[in-house]
């Protein structure tokens, strides 16, 4: 009976030994190349083990290989470098979307026009190749007054020349004004004698006091959505109207920058709409985590409440957004002090402008808070960080806002030495859009803020010295989605020109990594899951042709996205 017993034992032993199991074999082994964690207590791995889009293992590539079975796909990363995909701590996927039709006005380094009368002749050519009937309304997008050459915005007498009967008009890249001609005018039924919108401004020739074709903040919102609502709805092909087209190009564009999570700060109207059609037709391949505006969104506000913080088809609702200012590089942004050298057809004492009063912005953000519904505040002048910083502290004294709602400050530009005790006090999350440095850099310090205040622009180390997790945003699409441009400045402080900006506000690469992975993760409640390369972690991967960390610093920018791949699926290759 013993005899019999052992050698049964034996039998089933030899049998299970024989068989291997496939219950943790993994899908894709990768190795061979500098894999960053972004986790503290243990850096860089040597092979990462990939399975039903999650990661299974992450260590030396003899222990990977015990995940290795037949049907495992071995990756040889060849000396290029893996690291967590990158996370859109803030910009506006589907106002790229919308903006795909319009004519490209960018200039260097991103586009081509860098004068009043390229932007001229590219509208004008436009007009030709496309044989537009003489009343065609016309878009343009992206031309900046801090690079072209005459540093000044084109005014409607400039588009005139372009057309008298074509409505036109020009949005500039910070998205916070434009610029429209006569007929555009006479479309939009703006008259002569029209008066600021609260929260915006039309321009106004200071000799004969005639409408200058500027529009700024609300008065361009409102002029864009009109028009918006004008144009006709775009057809369809293919089953997919030319704006989930124009969306999934979006999309396609993030993951060649290496994100595979995006944002859409400030989400209304056909924004809004798109989403959801995008998700319920599963288009969505990234995750995307959305923001409402509030105030368009009032009325329905508690209609997002069951959808907050539930992937539904990839589409997350992520809380509201608040734009408290305008923007910096184009002179609408609130300041406590005038503007170096104030924008044309303003005095001296210039400082930009609030969009919210105090009690506005008190009793919209009571009401989220109130249900433990995050928010992002739009705020680039210390004005409006200053405003941001007080009532959410009185709310925090009220105990209706606590630090784990996770409430971000978004740009934080003109950020003072005495905001960095603030936000930590207040328990706030600051993401910086560091372009700002290499960008707009030598504007901020001749034009904008002076040498003292441009110095202190998006600064990342003073956040980081006073223990403060902070994210670094592209803004998309102020500039393309490129992250990667947002490390280069953060770490270099070196503007277009060649100048060293606030070269104490420099942070170490690691640090400027781990804002667009794993600290934009936490901004977005959702560390557990993303950000690092840790066992039982969504696999959103990047690779790269080069490692961030061992290159020179001021080589960062020649960094290129090899490979986007979301939840083990490659979703972009070079």
């Amino acid at each position: 009976m013993w005899k019999k017993y052992n050698i049964n034992i034996i039998f089933f032993a030899l049998i299970f030994t024989g068989c291997k199991s496939t219950k943790n074999d993994a899908d894709i082994l990768y190795y061979g190349g500098p894999i960053l964690t972004m986790e503290d207590g243990n850096p860089q791995v040597e092979a990462l083990a990939i399975k039903d889009g999650k990661i299974l293992f992450a260590g030396t590539k003899k222990e990977a290989m015990n995940y290795a079975g037949s049907k495992t796909a071995e990756v040889d990363l060849e000396n290029k470098t893996l690291m967590p995909g990158f996370i859109d701590a803030h910009s506006h996927v589907t106002s790229r979307a919308g903006m795909s039709q319009a004519v490209d006005l960018s200039p260097t380094p991103y586009g081509t026009v860098n004068s009043i009368a390229e932007l001229q002749t590219t509208l004008k050519d436009y007009i030709k190749k496309h044989q537009l009937d003489p009343t065609t309304p016309v878009m343009g997008n992206g031309y900046d007054d801090a690079i072209i050459s005459e540093h000044r915005h084109p005014t409607r007498a400039e588009l005139d020349a372009v057309s008298t009967t074509n409505p036109i008009i020009v949005i500039h890249t910070s998205g916070h004004a434009s610029v429209i001609n006569t007929a555009m005018f006479k479309l939009l039924q703006i008259p002569e004698d029209a008066k600021d919108p609260q929260g915006g401004h039309y321009g106004r020739d200071p000799k004969t006091h005639r409408l200058n074709g500027k529009l700024e903040e609300n008065a361009s919102f409102t002029a864009l959505i009109k028009l918006t609502s004008m144009l006709p709805k775009p057809t369809e092909t293919d089953g997919l109207s030319q704006s989930l087209k124009d969306f999934l190009a979006a999309q396609d564009e993030w993951f060649s920058y290496g994100q595979t999570t995006i944002c859409d700060g400030r989400t209304m109207g056909v924004g809004l709409t798109l989403l959801r059609e995008a998700a319920a037709k599963k288009l969505i391949k990234a995750d995307i985590v959305y923001f409402p505006d509030f105030e368009a969104n009032k009325k329905e506000w508690e209609s997002f409440l069951p959808h907050y913080m539930k992937y539904e088809n990839n589409l997350k609702f992520g809380g509201f957004k608040f734009s408290d200012d305008g923007s910096p590089q184009g002179k609408t942004a609130w300041l406590t002090q005038p503007y170096l050298v104030p924008p044309e057809g303003q005095n001296k004492d210039y400082k930009g402008f609030p969009i919210f009063t105090d009690e506005v912005l008190y009793e919209d953000l009571k009401t989220i808070f109130s249900k433990n519904i995050t928010a992002q505040l739009h705020v680039n002048g210390d004005a409006a960080i200053d405003q941001a910083l007080r009532v959410i502290g009185k709310l925090k004294e009220e105990g209706i806002y606590k630090p784990e709602i996770r409430a971000t400050l978004i740009h934080v530009q003109n950020s003072r030495p005495d905001h960095i005790a603030k936000i930590k006090e207040v328990g706030v999350i600051p993401s910086y859009f560091s372009g700002h440095v290499y960008l707009w850099g030598d504007w901020h310090y001749s034009s904008v803020f002076g040498p003292e205040r441009a110095a202190f622009i998006s600064p990342a180390n003073a956040a980081k010295n006073a223990g403060i997790t902070f994210t670094i945003h592209h803004d998309a699409p102020v500039t393309p989605p490129d992250l990667i441009t947002g490390v280069y400045s953060a770490v270099n402080r070196i503007t277009r020109s060649g100048m060293v900006l606030g070269a104490d506000q420099r942070i170490p690469v690691i640090d400027a990594l781990k804002a667009i992975t794993i600290n934009a993760a936490y901004q977005y409640h959702e560390e557990d899951i993303k950000g690092s390369l840790k066992e039982g972690k969504l696999a959103d991967l990047v690779i790269l042709n080069k490692d961030p960390l061992t290159i020179d610093p001021k080589e960062l920018r020649s960094v290129q996205v090899l490979e986007t791949i979301k939840e083990g699926k490659t979703v972009y290759k070079r």
